[in-house]
């Protein structure tokens, strides 16, 4: 028998009523009540689950990243045709676009940073999968 399991990224921040407040508005998402202060849970209309942790120390990541550097990222799926008006959305919400050649310049994916700094991509899933579906690893 297998367990039921759900992933959540968690992402460490300085502030995660304000973080929460823009993947809420971002994702169309609910910000879940939880007994911890420094914890705040997001669960979106499509099984999305985020959760953003308070990190008393907390510094930004750096972008661009060195060429042999990982970092996790958000690739958050858009349909086809949305891409622009999605950016503007988020841009609108607080994101900060990043340089497009530091991305490698491709086509229909569009990286930012999140107002802590954490960097998250628009995407355009290919033809045959359709927005909202499961996502592929960045």
């Amino acid at each position: 028998m297998t367990v039921t399991k759900t992933s959540v990224l968690v992402l460490d921040c300085a502030e995660p009523e304000a973080l929460a407040e823009f993947y809420a508005s971002l994702l169309d998402a609910e910000i879940q009540v939880v007994s911890d202060p420094d914890f705040v849970e997001l669960v979106g209309h499509n099984g999305v689950h985020l959760a953003i942790r308070r990190d008393h120390g907390y510094a930004p990541p750096s972008w661009p990243r060195p060429d042999d550097a990982q970092q996790a990222h958000l690739r958050i799926l858009v349909a086809h045709g949305d891409l622009d008006e999605a950016e503007r959305e988020a841009v609108s919400l607080g994101a900060m676009p990043m340089d497009a050649k530091a991305n490698g310049g491709l086509r229909g994916v569009r990286f930012y940073a999140d107002p802590a700094g954490h960097s998250f991509s628009l995407a355009v899933p290919p033809r045959n999968e359709p927005a909202g579906r499961g996502e592929e690893a960045p």
